[in-house]
C-alpha cells in the first residue's frame, strides 16, 4: 500500500494538515486500511524531505498546512501512469502458513485448509453485504460521490480477491488429494514387486528421484475426502 501517494493524491485536491489527510484517506478506502496520525505525519516529513511537499501555512484552528508541489505532482502522474510492478508481490500470510504446514509435524494441513475456507466465505458474505450498502449509497448521492464510488470499488477487490482465494484453497486440497493417491498406488506397486519405497519429491508425484519426504506426509493427511 502506497501511503504517500495516497496523501500526494489527497494534497492534490488542495492544502490539508495532518489528522485531516488521515480522515479522508480512511474515507475513500472504507477504512479497509486503517492509518494513525503518526504514520501520516512520518510520511509527510519524508514527503517534504523529498521535496514533493512542502508546508503552506496555518488553517483558523493553528493546524499546520501541507501543500504540493511540482516535484510532487510530477511523481503523482507518475503512479497514476505506470503499473503496479508485481514481480516482487508482497508476502501472503496464508501462503507461507500452508507451505510451512507441508510435513509439518503434528498438523493435519486438510484442517488448515478447511478452517481457511470458511473464515474466506464469512468475508465473502460479509463484503457483498458491504456491497450492496455501497451501491445503494452511490445510487442515492450520485455517482459524482467521490468517497463512495471510491469505497465500492475497494469493495469490488476484495470480494474478487476472496472468490480467488476460496479457488486456491479448492486447488491445494484437490492437489493434496492426487499427490496422496499418487503415493499410495506407487507403494502398492513397490510392495508387490519387493522393491524398497522411494520417497517422492516434493514437487513430483512419487517420481522416487528426489530426497525430499515432506510431501507424502501432507498429502497424506489431506487424503480424506472434503466433507
Amino acid at each position: 500500500m502506497s501511503i504517500r501517494h495516497g496523501l500526494l493524491a489527497l494534497l492534490e485536491r488542495g492544502p490539508r494538515y495532518g489528522s485531516q489527510l488521515r480522515t479522508e484517506f480512511e474515507s475513500r478506502t472504507g477504512s479497509t486500511w486503517p492509518l494513525n496520525v503518526g504514520q501520516v505525519y512520518t510520511t509527510l516529513s519524508r514527503l517534504e524531505r523529498d521535496g514533493m511537499i512542502v508546508q503552506d501555512g496555518e488553517d483558523e484552528g493553528g493546524h499546520a498546512l501541507y501543500a504540493i508541489t511540482d516535484t510532487g505532482r510530477a511523481e503523482l502522474r507518475s503512479w497514476f501512469e505506470n503499473p503496479v510492478d508485481r514481480t516482487s508481490p508482497a508476502r501472503d500470510e496464508l501462503a507461507i502458513k500452508l507451505a510451512m504446514a507441508v510435513g509439518a509435524s503434528g498438523v493435519d494441513i486438510r484442517d488448515v485448509i478447511q478452517s481457511q475456507r470458511r473464515h474466506t466465505v464469512q468475508a465473502m458474505q460479509d463484503y457483498t453485504r458491504l456491497k450492496a450498502q455501497a451501491i445503494t449509497a452511490v445510487e442515492k448521492n450520485g455517482a459524482r460521490e467521490r468517497d463512495d464510488v471510491a469505497w465500492l470499488l475497494v469493495l469490488e477487490q476484495l470480494i474478487f480477491q476472496t472468490e480467488a482465494e476460496a479457488r486456491w484453497l479448492d486447488h491445494c486440497e484437490a492437489r493434496l488429494i492426487r499427490l496422496s493417491a499418487t503415493a499410495a498406488t506407487e507403494a502398492t506397486a513397490q510392495a508387490a514387486t519387493g522393491t524398497a519405497p522411494q520417497p517422492p519429491t516434493a514437487a513430483g508425484a512419487g517420481s522416487g528421484s528426489g530426497s525430499a519426504p515432506a510431501a507424502a506426509p501432507a498429502a497424506g493427511a489431506a487424503a480424506r475426502p472434503r466433507r
